[in-house]
C-alpha cells in the first residue's frame, strides 16, 4: 500500500508530497503520478515511486494505483475536458480497489451554482457511484491565483476584476496542500466532506490595499462590468472560453459563493490558515 499524489509535478501535488516527507512518510511509500516522468526526476532521487500515466489515455492509468493505496486525486486543470479525464481516473481507481480516494473539489460542492464548478459535481457523483471509501476536499480558491498576477496589478496600478463587493476567503496553496496530506496519513476521513476555505474573507478593495502596504505604492481596485471584464481577459491573451469561465466567477464570488469560511481548513491542519498579505508579500520577494 502507498499513499499516491495525481498530478504529481504540480504546484499543489509536490507541495502534498513535501508535506508528506515532512511528516515522516517513507519517500519508498509515497508515488507521484505523472504524464512526463523527466519532472518527476527530483521526486524519484529522493526515492519516492515514479508512475507514468495520463488522464487522457485511461489504459495507462491502469499501473497508476495498487490495491489498498491512499490516493489524492488533483483535478484535471483542463476545464471543459475534466469529466473524461476524470471519469478515466475513477473507473482506475475502482478497478484497483484503492483504499481511499480524495478528491480536490471545489467549494460549496452541490451549491456551486456558477460554471467552473460542473465538473466537479459531476465527478463527485461519479466517486460516489464508484462505492469507493472517499473524502472530497472541496478546495476554495488559492491566494496565489491573484498574487501570480502581481506583475500586471504593478504594471497598471489597479486590482481589475467584476466582482463588486463580493469577499473571497482565500487560503495559501500550502495550507490546502497540508489538509490533503492530513487526510492521507490520517484515519477517519472516509466517507468525509469538507469545505475548505481561509479563516479570513477579504475583499478586492482589501486586496488592493495589501498589495498597496506591501509596496508602497497606491494600487486601487477597479471594479469593472462583466463585458469589461472579459474584454480586459481576452485582451491579455486568454481564449475567450475560458475568459467566459473567470468572468462567471467573478459573478459567483459578487453572490458569495466563495466568501465561506466555515473553519474546516484550519482545523484540519492544526493551525491558522496563511492570511492574504502574507501571501502578498511572499510573492513580492519571490
Amino acid at each position: 500500500m502507498s499513499i499516491v499524489v495525481t498530478g504529481a509535478s504540480g504546484q499543489l501535488g509536490r507541495l502534498v508530497i513535501e508535506d508528506l516527507l515532512e511528516r515522516g512518510v517513507g519517500a519508498g511509500d509515497v508515488a507521484a503520478v505523472v504524464r512526463d516522468r523527466g519532472k518527476a526526476a527530483d521526486l524519484a532521487a529522493k526515492g519516492v515511486q515514479v508512475r507514468v500515466a495520463d488522464y487522457d489515455e485511461p489504459a495507462t492509468l491502469k499501473e497508476a494505483f495498487k490495491a489498498g493505496d491512499r490516493v489524492l486525486f488533483v483535478s484535471g486543470s483542463e476545464v471543459g475536458r475534466r469529466l473524461p479525464q476524470h471519469t478515466a481516473v475513477v473507473d482506475a481507481a475502482r478497478e484497483a480497489e484503492v483504499g481511499l480516494l480524495a478528491y480536490t473539489g471545489i467549494l460549496g460542492g452541490p451549491a456551486a451554482d456558477f460554471a467552473l464548478a460542473e465538473e466537479h459535481k459531476l465527478t463527485e457523483q461519479l466517486i460516489l457511484d464508484s462505492g469507493l471509501p472517499h473524502t472530497f476536499l472541496r478546495n476554495g480558491w488559492y491566494t496565489e491565483v491573484y498574487t501570480q498576477n502581481l506583475g500586471t496589478v504593478l504594471e497598471h496600478g489597479a486590482v481589475v476584476a467584476s466582482a463588486g463587493e463580493g469577499r473571497v476567503a482565500s487560503a495559501a496553496r500550502a495550507d490546502y496542500a497540508a489538509a490533503a496530506a492530513v487526510v492521507l496519513t490520517g484515519e477517519g476521513h472516509e466517507n468525509k466532506v469538507y469545505e475548505l476555505s481561509g479563516d479570513t474573507a477579504w475583499s478586492f478593495a482589501e486586496y488592493a490595499a495589501a498589495v498597496s502596504a506591501a509596496t508602497g505604492r497606491e494600487i486601487v481596485y477597479q471594479n469593472v462590468s462583466s463585458e469589461q471584464y472579459l474584454d480586459v481577459l481576452v485582451g491579455a491573451g486568454l481564449p475567450a472560453s475560458f475568459a467566459e469561465v473567470l468572468v462567471d466567477v467573478d459573478r459567483a464570488i459578487g453572490r458569495g459563493l466563495l466568501a465561506g469560511t466555515s473553519g474546516e481548513l484550519s482545523r484540519l491542519i492544526g493551525r491558522p490558515t496563511t492570511p492574504m498579505p502574507q501571501s502578498v508579500a511572499a510573492a513580492l520577494k519571490g
